[in-house]
């Protein structure tokens, strides 16, 4: 976290802050507390609008297209511009439509506003999206997204970072920090060595991009994480009723195949309660189940039936339960544990935190890059 100044200091100016595909409002939540103040957001979805209103102030709330929106619509002095973009048409789940698709292709309108904002343009954005981004259209579509960040005045550094280095949640997410005019401190050009948050793959983005405009910024290693959801869980009583039925718990063990009913077994035997979390698959038309290997979740995604929705199963001591997880349980593997779920239905609720951002990671990118380059600390004398 960054450190509060010290009693006398001066207190530094307010990072001016545009966020666009706001969502519920995660990034917000993540950066504010480093001294960031988002003057303007977009998304086109009411709920998730009413999601962020129930927990920021939502004045500066543009609910509308960002097709719709123009340079005009922002407010001056925006210093920092967010984009959690659509992903669906660079997931490797999704239909791989690329930049090309409707979803994924907003991209193209937030590089429309950079650009009818000119010179009054942010320093630096701040994209995120899934990995599947790089190899969209054989990284055709990566390629095609730096260079017109270039035009539009900015160099890129790409990072990836698994959120679980930071939630028991598996969530691995790409990020570009673009940046116009002098880069930050510390800052070089070339290829980057391997690191935490520049996995091979990344190396290997830098690589097949020198030609444009490409820095990148050394970063501290990323944190262990925690290894199982005891922090998430919420403690429900054995006779709550949002556990499964005899008859439901039954056809989830007789779905698993031979290799989960071992991996169950040794679970629910164990002389401590143990949790997993256990996706429905389909497999040659025939819907199973299967528990994941290690004590963490996997990625949360939007919900809307099939892999989209987790089951938490509790077992130890012989007992075996089985439920849907919980908003409350999505909140905290998003890392926003106190985040007010009282907007929109439990649905609603588990969809925003599936498509929205960990703050934790996002914090932990603000802390390390996008403070230090918007507001570097004074050279000694």
């Amino acid at each position: 976290m960054a450190q509060a100044p010290t009693s006398g200091a001066a207190r530094p100016t307010p990072i001016r802050t545009a966020e666009f595909f706001a969502g519920i409002g995660l990034v917000r939540a993540a950066l504010e507390p480093l001294g960031v103040e988002v003057a303007w957001a977009n998304d086109i979805e009411r709920a998730k609008r009413d999601a962020y209103a129930a927990n920021h102030s939502a004045d500066h709330f543009d609910l509308r297209d960002v097709r719709q929106v123009t340079a005009a619509d922002l407010p001056p002095g925006i210093e920092l511009a967010t984009s959690s973009f659509p992903c669906v048409d660079l997931s490797l789940a999704g239909n791989r439509l690329g930049l090309g698709g409707a979803q994924s292709g907003m991209f193209w309108e937030f590089a429309r506003v950079l650009d009818e904002l000119g010179g009054a343009a942010p320093r630096v954005v701040l994209l995120e999206n899934v990995h599947g981004f790089a190899t969209s259209h054989g990284g055709r579509d990566l390629a095609e997204a730096l260079a017109r960040l270039n035009q539009l005045g900015y160099s890129s550094d790409v990072l990836a970072i698994d959120a679980r280095h930071f939630v028991p949640q598996s969530r691995p997410r790409m990020f570009i920090v673009g940046v116009r005019g002098d880069l930050p401190k510390g800052a070089d050009v070339g290829v980057p060595p391997v690191s935490d948050a520049r996995p091979e793959w990344v190396v290997r983005v830098h690589e097949r991009h020198q030609r444009l405009r490409m820095h990148h910024l050394r970063l501290p290693d990323l944190p262990t994480g925690p290894a199982d959801l005891t922090s998430v869980v919420e403690r429900l009583p054995a006779d709550h009723p949002a556990w499964w039925g005899p008859e439901r718990v039954t056809a989830f063990e007789a779905s698993l195949s031979e290799l989960q009913t071992e991996r169950l077994a040794g679970l629910r035997y164990d002389t401590t309660p143990r949790w997993r979390t256990a996706y429905r698959r389909t497999r040659g038309g025939v819907a199973t189940w299967e528990l994941r290997r290690d004590a963490i979740a996997g990625c949360l995604r939007t919900t809307g039936g099939g892999s989209s929705k987790q089951a938490l199963v509790e077992t130890g001591r012989g007992e075996l339960r089985i439920r849907w997880m919980t908003p409350l349980e999505y909140a905290r593997l998003m890392g926003a544990g106190e985040y007010q779920l009282r907007a929109g239905t439990p649905n609603q609720a588990l969809f925003g935190f599936g498509d929205a951002v960990v703050v934790d990671v996002v914090r932990w990118i603000g802390e390390h890059y996008l403070v230090p380059t918007l507001r570097p600390e004074p050279t000694a004398a």
